[in-house]
């Protein structure tokens, strides 16, 4: 009795296991494919575009000037990043996975398409820049998209030297917008430019910190004080700069190194909290776009 009873159970377990087995191939069957003929290359680090273009639209406003090559900057900035992502994916095709990757066709196209309008931005702006310029920039770029296809080809780009150079070269597009408005490179904007590079590179050990301490958090690696340490440098010599502006009189100057010192300040501070750091990256991203965007605008008063 008993064992027709076990009998019984095995059976109706085996009959629930086929229905379980049939709904899935069914999900599967009505699942379409990914289309791959909408899937598109474009640059996903929002942050580090944003780097780029705000320094260029605040130079463009302060350069009090306009000259048609302007409009190719922002075309060249937007088309070297966005070639990095198929360049990796052929890269890693070509020396790591050995064979041949889904979207490699479509990642050749699109890098195709990117390289097309750098070297068509280049060629248009030799009629407006000097041809040392236009070298310049040309090796400037390809230095830079080099180094970051190998970075990240190699999962590094987490790497903080990586970044802080990432940093330092994005924000040069305001170099190059002035040149463009201007014809110069003016006084005025080198200093632009290290000012929007000092507070970017206190934004990334600020990020950083916030990293290691959500890793922390979660008990995987022991808690590590190396970028907060870095971050509360960065934030002191923009404090420094912040005086030098007052004893020079630029107000408007001093304000915005003042609120970026504020903020991150702050977002150090709130590092300490559990609250803070189970906080969505996306919505740390979107603050401290926000305090940039503060930052470059009272820059924008101040060199006015």
């Amino acid at each position: 009795m008993h064992d027709g009873r076990r009998l019984n159970i095995a059976k109706s377990a085996l009959l629930h296991l086929k229905s379980a087995e049939q709904r899935t191939s069914s999900c599967r069957a009505c699942a379409r494919p990914r289309d791959r003929s909408r899937m598109n290359f474009l640059p996903r680090e929002h942050g580090a575009t944003a780097m780029a273009l705000t320094p260029f639209a605040c130079v463009a406003i302060l350069a009090r000037a306009w000259r048609w090559s302007e409009l190719l900057l922002p075309i060249a900035v937007f088309s070297a990043l966005a070639a990095k992502d198929p360049a990796v994916l052929l890269v890693r095709q070509r020396f790591i996975w050995k064979h041949e990757h889904p979207d490699a066709p479509l990642a050749a196209k699109w890098l195709a398409v990117w390289f097309s309008a750098l070297i068509v931005s280049a060629v248009l702006l030799l009629l407006d820049w000097p041809l040392k310029a236009v070298l310049w920039m040309g090796f400037g770029i390809g230095c830079f998209s080099l180094l970051a296809v190998a970075v990240n080809v190699r999962n590094h780009q987490r790497s903080v030297l990586f970044q802080l150079a990432s940093g330092a070269a994005l924000t040069s597009s305001s170099l190059a917008t002035c040149l463009s408005a201007t014809g110069v490179i003016a006084p005025w904007c080198w200093w632009f430019w290290a000012l929007s590079t000092a507070q970017a590179f206190a934004g990334i050990l600020v990020v950083r910190a916030r990293l290691d301490a959500r890793l922390a958090l979660r008990g995987t690696p022991p808690p590590d004080q190396t970028f907060r340490k870095a971050a509360m440098w960065s934030i002191g010599l923009l404090a420094c700069a912040a005086v030098t502006a007052t004893i020079l009189r630029k107000g408007w100057i001093a304000v915005a190194i003042i609120l970026a010192v504020v903020g991150y300040w702050y977002d150090l501070r709130a590092q300490t909290q559990k609250m803070s750091l189970q906080m969505p990256l996306m919505v740390v991203g979107q603050r401290s776009l926000a305090l940039s965007l503060l930052y470059s605008g009272r820059l924008i008063l101040g060199f006015w």
